[in-house]
């Protein structure tokens, strides 16, 4: 007899059943049942993987964590100034450290190829991407001006907030996941810390909303019903970001906010491997940004 979920079967039964049962190999949490589509190689998160690690190979070559952060790391007060938007990416792919990087890839590793195989490549990248730019929106709209922030664990959150709604749809217990989403959650809450938490609240959030998207779309309008989620979710980060860049422009037409001294040329001089806080009278007081 061979053992089954519930008591036992005969091995005829079983042998009959295996040649004429489908084989499954991969599963669309879109549709919210499996699939019989291969999901195929993973290759997305093992170039977002080859992306983050190239790039800080090259900050430890003679560029400086510190420079790479000082141009293209989230930094508010230049992406509402100078209008340098592109900074809401690409702090998403730098590190400060290798105790950093490692466990932000070492994550990526262990929940991008499945979530991928699941998702299918399309669906995963703009998971990943959005849950990014969730992150960094959150940064850049509750964060201090002259914050500086890097690091892909807004995406990283992202992807554990969709593969616990994954497992939910589909039924698989996920409850290591959820621990774990949880334990990193509230580290950045741990009173003098330099944690961003605002950009782990906002990958969470945003990459909790793509799994529901794809999780809870109609099965005869799938793809339109996907499609129009993901430009509202994108909207609404747009609609943030708007927001925001107005609160601090019109900050900056003030006459108080103009003689504490801060601006964006001072600012610049200021170490960007900190997450810098400035008192009223423009004096920097550096946290370490992780």
């Amino acid at each position: 007899m061979v053992a089954a979920p519930v008591g036992f079967q005969c091995p005829a039964c079983v042998a009959e059943g295996a040649k004429t049962a489908p084989v499954y190999s991969g599963a669309a949490v879109a549709a919210g049942a499996v699939t019989k589509r291969p999901g195929g190689t993973p290759f997305v998160a093992y170039t977002l993987i080859g992306a983050c690690v190239a790039l800080f190979l090259i900050s430890m070559t003679g560029v400086g964590a510190d420079g790479l952060a000082a141009d293209f790391g989230m930094r508010p007060i230049y992406i509402a100034i100078d209008g340098q938007w592109y900074r809401l990416i690409t702090a998403a792919f730098l590190h400060w450290s290798i105790l950093h990087i490692a466990f932000n890839m070492l994550v990526l590793v262990m929940l991008g190829p499945p979530l991928e195989r699941l998702l299918g490549h399309i669906r995963f990248i703009a998971l990943y991407l959005l849950a990014a730019l969730g992150g960094s929106v959150a940064s850049y709209c509750f964060s201090p001006l002259n914050t500086v922030s890097v690091g892909a664990s807004g995406a990283i959150f992202g992807l554990m907030a969709a593969l616990v709604i994954a497992g939910r749809q589909l039924r698989v217990d996920v409850t290591q996941v959820a621990i774990l989403l949880g334990i990193n959650l509230v580290i950045g809450f741990i009173p003098g810390g330099s944690i961003d938490w605002r950009a782990h609240l906002g990958g969470l959030v945003v990459g909790a909303a793509v799994a529901a998207v794809y999780a809870y779309a109609p099965e005869r309008q799938k793809v339109l019903v996907q499609v129009v989620g993901l430009l509202i979710i994108a909207g609404v980060l747009v609609a943030m970001c708007a927001w925001r860049t107005e609160q601090i422009r019109s900050q900056f037409q003030q006459p108080t906010i103009t003689n504490s001294g801060v601006s964006t040329q001072q600012l610049s001089e200021y170490p960007a491997d900190s997450r810098i806080e400035v008192d009223e009278f423009g004096h920097p007081s550096p946290k370490v940004q992780l």
